[in-house]
C-alpha cells in the first residue's frame, strides 16, 4: 500500500515538473519575441564589381541613346524654323507635305524614347539583368541564414522605410562573405566593429512589442501593395491610351501616306500632260515646217522646169 501510494506520488511529481518545463520553455519564446534582419542591397551591389563596371557601361550607352533622341529633338526643330521662314513662299499642298513630314519625325522620337527609357525599354531591362543574378545569390543566402539563425523576419533597408535600425540586425556583410565578395573597407570595419561590441545573445522584443512590430511590417506590407497596385493601374491606363495614341498615330500616317501617294500621282499625271502637250506641239510645229520645206521644194522644181 505504501509503495502504491509512493509510486501515485512519484508520477505526480514528474507530471508537475514536466508542466513545469513547457510553460518555461513557452514563457521564455514569447519573451523571446520577434526576430528580424535587414540587408541593405544597395551596400551589396555597390560592393561587386562585376555590376559596377557593368552598370558603367550601361551608363555609357544611357548617355549615347540621350545623344541620339536630342540629335532627332534637334532636326524636328530645325524642320519647324525652316517650315515657319519660308511657309509664305509655299503652296498650301507643300505646306501640308512639310507638317506631315515633321509629324512623322515627331512620331519616330517619341517611339525611340519609349524604346529606350519605357517602362519596357532597353534601359530596365538591361537594369534589371545586371541585379537579377546577384539578387539571386542575395536571395539564397538569406533563406539559409534565416533558416539556420532563426529569424522570423529579413526585409531590404533600401526598399522599406526603416524609421531606426540597430546595426547589429545588419546581415548584409554576412550575406557578401557568403557569396564570397568583399565589402566596402572602411563600411565593413565599422559594422563589424559595432557587432563586435554588441553581445551575441542580444535582447528580443517582448510580447506586445513584437505584436506592435507585426503590425506596423503587416502596415507597410499592405501600404507596399497598395503602392504597386496603383502603379499597375497607372500602367495598365499609360498601355490603354499609348495604344490609342499609336491607333490615332498610325490611321494618320495612313491618312498621309495616301494623300501623299495622291499628290505624287497628280503631280506626275500633270507632268505627263504637260510633257505631252509640249510633245504634241513640237510634232505639229515639225509637220508645219514639213510642209513649209515641201512646198517651197516643190515651188524651186516648177520653176525650173
Amino acid at each position: 500500500m505504501i509503495i502504491s501510494l509512493n509510486s501515485k506520488l512519484m508520477k505526480n511529481k514528474i507530471l508537475i515538473i514536466s508542466v513545469a518545463a513547457f510553460l518555461s520553455f513557452a514563457f521564455a519564446k514569447a519573451q523571446r519575441g520577434i526576430r528580424v534582419g535587414y540587408v541593405d542591397m544597395e551596400f551589396i551591389l555597390e560592393s561587386v564589381p562585376e555590376y559596377q563596371e557593368a552598370s558603367k557601361q550601361l551608363e555609357q550607352k544611357m548617355q549615347k541613346w540621350k545623344l541620339e533622341i536630342d540629335k532627332m529633338a534637334n532636326e524636328i526643330s530645325m524642320m519647324k524654323g525652316s517650315l515657319q521662314n519660308e511657309k509664305v513662299l509655299l503652296t498650301k499642298e507643300l505646306i501640308e507635305e512639310k507638317e506631315e513630314d515633321i509629324a512623322l519625325k515627331e512620331q519616330d522620337l517619341a517611339v525611340y524614347q519609349q524604346k529606350r527609357f519605357g517602362a519596357q525599354g532597353d534601359f530596365l531591362l538591361q537594369k534589371q539583368q545586371l541585379i537579377q543574378p546577384v539578387q539571386d545569390q542575395v536571395f539564397n543566402e538569406v533563406q539559409k541564414i534565416g533558416s539556420q539563425k532563426k529569424y522570423d523576419y529579413i526585409v531590404d533597408s533600401s526598399e522599406v522605410a526603416m524609421l531606426y535600425s540597430a546595426e547589429r540586425h545588419d546581415l548584409s556583410d554576412q550575406i557578401l562573405r557568403a557569396i564570397g565578395r568583399t565589402g566596402k573597407k572602411k563600411a565593413a570595419v565599422k559594422r563589424q566593429a559595432d557587432k563586435n561590441n554588441s553581445d551575441d545573445n542580444e535582447p528580443y522584443l517582448s510580447v506586445k512589442e513584437a505584436e506592435q512590430e507585426e503590425q506596423k511590417e503587416q502596415a507597410k506590407e499592405d501600404r507596399k501593395e497598395e503602392v504597386q497596385q496603383a502603379i499597375s493601374d497607372r500602367d495598365a491606363v499609360r498601355n490603354r491610351q499609348r495604344m490609342q495614341r499609336d491607333s490615332v498615330r498610325a490611321a494618320k500616317v495612313a491618312a498621309y501616306k495616301e494623300r501623299r501617294d495622291k499628290m505624287t500621282e497628280d503631280r506626275n499625271r500633270k507632268k505627263d500632260s504637260i510633257l505631252q502637250v509640249r510633245a504634241t506641239a513640237r510634232e505639229k510645229k515639225q509637220a508645219e515646217i514639213d510642209a513649209r520645206n515641201a512646198e517651197k521644194n516643190k515651188k524651186t522644181q516648177t520653176g525650173g522646169e
